[in-house]
C-alpha cells in the first residue's frame, strides 16, 4: 500500500509498505479521509519526539476491511471514524470512564501506524472505533479528528459552556475553527481572534458574532469592550505564550481558561501566566486532550443533523504528496482552514 512516512525531521516520503493485518481483536480499516492536523506538523518540525520512521496522521475515517476473530461489534463494511485518544480498557482512567487519559493509550500515527496511507490497523477496535452514521461523509468525519472532538470535550465537558456567554477563541486554525462552531451551536456569542483574514472569514461561516484581526488591533481590549468586562470563556487553540496570555487577559472575574493548543518548540512546555490576577479575580484555567470514545454518542448526532459543520472549514482535499508542502506553510500560517487527504499517491 502507499504510505506517507516521516524519516526524519521534516523529511516525508510517500512509500511502499506492506499492507497490515488486523490482530485478533482489532481492525483494518481502509481509509477514505484523513484530517492534515497542526499536531502532525509539531512532529514534523521536531517539537515533539516521535519514533521514526512513521506513518503519521490521526484523525481519518473509512470502511472496516478486516476484522480479528475476538472482535464483536464490527463488521466488514462497516463506515467507522477512529478516536485519536484510544485505550485497552484496564487502567484506572479507562475504568473511570476517562478512556481518552488511558495509562496505555493507544494513539494512531503515534503508537502504531496512522491514516496518512491507505490501510490502517487499528488495535482493541470494539473500544476504539467508533461507527459513523451514514448522514456524516468521510471527508467530515475526518474534520472531527482530534480538533474538533479536543474542542467539543474541552467546551461542553470541562468549561461547561452556557447559552448567552461570551467565548473568545485565539487562534482559527482546525481546533480553534471548531472551538468557534461547537460554542456558537451552545448558544454562546463567539469572538474569533486571528491574523489570517482567511481564518477570520471561515470564523464568521463558523458562527462567530465578532472577529479580531490581532495585527491591526489589541484584542484583549477589544475583547474587554465588546463583552463589557471580559468573556466567560477563552480558548488559547495555538498553544504560543502571546496567546494564552491575552487569552486570559481577555477572561472577566472568575471566567474560565481553556487551554486547547499545545506549545511549540519556542515555549518548550513551559508559558509564564499572570497567575497573581488569575488569584485575584478567581480565573480557573483548565486544559482538554481528546475526548472519551463514549462521548462520540452526543457528538456525532449534532454533525449528522447539521447543528455542527466540520466540513465547513475544510479548505481543500489533497493527495499524500502535498502534506510537506501543507506543513511549510504551517510554519507561517499561510493557510486558511483545514486539509483533508483523500489521495494516496
Amino acid at each position: 500500500m502507499k504510505a506517507l512516512v516521516l524519516e526524519d525531521v521534516e523529511k516525508l516520503r510517500v512509500a511502499d509498505i506492506p499492507d497490515p493485518i488486523p490482530d485478533e481483536d482489532g481492525v483494518v480499516i481502509r481509509v477514505m479521509a484523513s484530517g492534515v492536523c497542526r499536531s502532525d506538523w509539531h512532529f514534523w518540525v521536531g517539537d515533539t519526539r516521535v519514533p521514526m520512521p512513521l506513518v503519521m496522521g490521526h484523525e481519518f475515517a473509512g470502511v472496516v476491511e478486516a476484522t480479528g476473530r475476538r472482535v464483536t461489534r464490527l463488521k466488514r463494511g462497516d463506515r467507522v471514524t477512529v478516536p485519536f485518544t484510544g485505550s485497552e480498557g484496564t487502567c484506572d482512567q479507562c475504568l473511570s470512564g476517562h478512556s481518552h487519559l488511558c495509562d496505555s493509550m493507544l494513539m494512531p500515527g503515534i503508537t502504531y501506524p496512522g491514516g496518512y496511507a491507505e490501510y490502517v490497523s487499528v488495535p482493541h477496535a470494539d473500544r476504539n472505533v467508533v461507527h459513523l452514521p451514514d448522514a456524516i461523509d468521510f471527508v467530515s468525519a475526518s474534520a472531527l479528528g482530534c480538533r474538533f472532538m479536543t474542542a467539543f470535550h474541552g467546551l461542553v465537558d470541562r468549561a461547561s459552556v452556557a447559552p448567552g456567554e461570551w467565548v473568545v477563541v485565539y487562534g482559527c486554525g482546525g481546533v480553534g475553527l471548531s472551538a468557534v462552531n461547537i460554542a456558537s451551536a451552545l448558544g454562546a456569542r463567539v469572538i474569533a481572534v486571528d491574523i489570517n483574514p482567511a481564518n477570520l472569514d471561515l470564523a464568521r461561516q463558523m458562527g462567530a458574532v465578532h472577529v479580531i484581526d490581532s495585527r491591526a488591533e489589541d484584542p484583549v481590549h477589544a475583547v474587554l469592550d465588546w463583552t463589557h468586562g471580559g468573556a466567560h470563556v477563552a480558548v488559547d487553540a495555538l498553544g504560543i505564550a502571546q496567546t494564552c496570555v491575552n487569552a486570559i487577559r481577555s477572561l472577566r472575574k472568575r471566567g474560565r481558561h481553556l487551554q486547547i493548543g499545545m506549545t511549540t518548540r519556542a515555549e518548550a512546555g513551559f508559558i509564564a501566566i499572570p497567575v497573581d490576577d488569575m488569584i485575584k479575580r478567581e480565573i480557573q484555567f483548565t486544559t482538554a486532550f481528546g475526548m472519551p470514545a463514549h462521548r462520540f454518542s452526543a457528538l456525532l448526532p449534532l454533525v449528522a443533523d447539521g447543528t455542527l459543520t466540520p466540513g465547513r472549514m475544510v479548505t481543500r482535499t489533497v493527495s499524500l504528496s502535498e502534506v510537506a508542502g501543507i506543513f511549510e506553510g504551517m510554519k507561517t500560517y499561510s493557510h486558511s482552514g483545514t486539509y483533508v487527504v483523500t489521495e494516496f499517491l
